[in-house]
């Protein structure tokens, strides 16, 4: 299949400058990212193909060879030799661009000497409503990878360090003449990081960390809402040969509560109510999140459905001494299981009754028998 038009891909002119076509890769790159579309499969398609116009055009000889040639300048061999256009995973637009817009969740940016830096890591955690409420300390056990202190990271074995790349003369990167292109890629040797260690540490081998499980201290805020995502910085992988760690991201899950409906700071729960009570009135104590309990005045007369608002009695709300409110619905309970006595009761009730004592159920049926009696047979 014939490739798009790399300026129609990012939706410029061809004499865009550089801040026009550095503005449409940052939007399209923010549209199109596969963690922002997890259920597009066509996303990551997109993205790469973004990023690689993007990685062309950004490059005053690509551009120029572009602009001559078309894709033609890219094929014929020299694609695979530069790696697709410049192409490293989602192309070197990522690292120059995403980890601006994006930080570096889920991936490692290189660092300074060409080691990269540590991958971020995701831990998962379930608390009650009550501890979103009131929050928490909790302490949380990751597996992760963490600098080797027999080599303090380095990788090179004790007494000794890394030293400059012979390929590369410690940048990293190589230039390679191809045609009248001079095309520039990762050393080999060193696999960019300008370093070689010639004595390895025998403990972690020279890779400078090691697969261990740590134990972490993490302050969960009252107010918290499901799916609040909390960062420690530096918590995450160790980076390659002393480069700086990733971040840990913890992601709060509340747990399903018996009773208790949350809605944003306000809480809501259904409480039954007895006949007796909602006919005659009364008063009923309800459980508030906070632990203690709550007094609610019942009219004579109350209905199913009827909704009692206890101002600042719901949750707690982040970072602010404000607090929702506790909303009570309750439900009348129909008596079962009758003693001989009570039957006789509700069936001298029953006779006694009039329109007045039930008018919703009164009304209903009015209503019902004119419609009847608009129906032909």
């Amino acid at each position: 299949m014939a490739k798009r038009d790399f300026y129609e891909i990012l939706g410029v002119e061809r004499g865009a400058g550089d801040g026009d076509l550095k503005s449409a890769y940052r939007k399209l790159a923010m549209k199109y990212h596969p963690d922002r579309n997890p259920d597009d499969p066509s996303a990551e398609h997109q993205f790469k193909e973004v990023s690689e116009a993007y990685d062309v055009l950004k490059d005053a000889q690509k551009r120029a060879a572009y602009d001559r040639f078309g894709h033609e300048a890219f094929e014929g061999g020299m694609a695979g030799r530069q790696g697709g256009a410049g192409f490293d995973g989602f192309g070197a637009g990522f690292a120059d661009i995403f980890d601006e817009m994006f930080g570096n969740f889920g991936g490692g940016r290189r660092s300074g000497g060409g080691d990269r830096r540590g991958g971020d890591l995701r831990y998962n955690m379930s608390i009650t409503i009550e501890e979103a409420f009131n929050g928490r300390e909790a302490e949380i056990k990751v597996p992760s990878s963490v600098g080797c202190e027999e080599c303090s990271g380095t990788g090179a074995k004790s007494g000794t360090q890394p030293v400059a790349c012979k390929t590369c003369q410690g940048r990293g990167r190589v230039r390679v003449q191809q045609g009248f292109f001079t095309i520039e890629r990762t050393c080999a040797s060193c696999n960019g990081a300008g370093r070689v260690i010639e004595s390895p540490c025998g403990v972690c081998h020279g890779n400078g960390r090691l697969q261990k499980e740590k134990t972490l201290s993490v302050n969960i805020p009252a107010g918290v809402e499901d799916g609040t995502r909390i960062r420690l910085s530096g918590e995450g992988e160790a980076g390659a040969r002393s480069a700086p760690a990733g971040d840990l991201y913890i992601f709060l899950s509340i747990e399903e509560h018996p009773i208790f409906k949350r809605d944003g700071a306000d809480i809501y729960c259904r409480v039954p109510l007895q006949m007796t009570t909602a006919a005659l009135g009364g008063q009923i104590e309800v459980p508030t999140v906070e632990g203690t309990r709550a007094r609610i005045t019942i009219n004579p007369g109350t209905q199913t459905g009827t909704q009692f608002r206890l101002r600042s009695k719901g949750m707690s709300v982040l970072r602010s001494p404000a607090r929702g409110d506790l909303y009570v619905e309750v439900a009348v309970e129909t008596p079962v299981n009758l003693s001989r006595q009570q039957k006789q009761i509700l069936e001298e009730f029953a006779e006694a009754h009039n329109d007045s004592t039930s008018p919703q159920s009164t009304g209903f049926f009015d209503r019902v028998r004119d419609l009847w009696e608009d129906l032909r047979d």
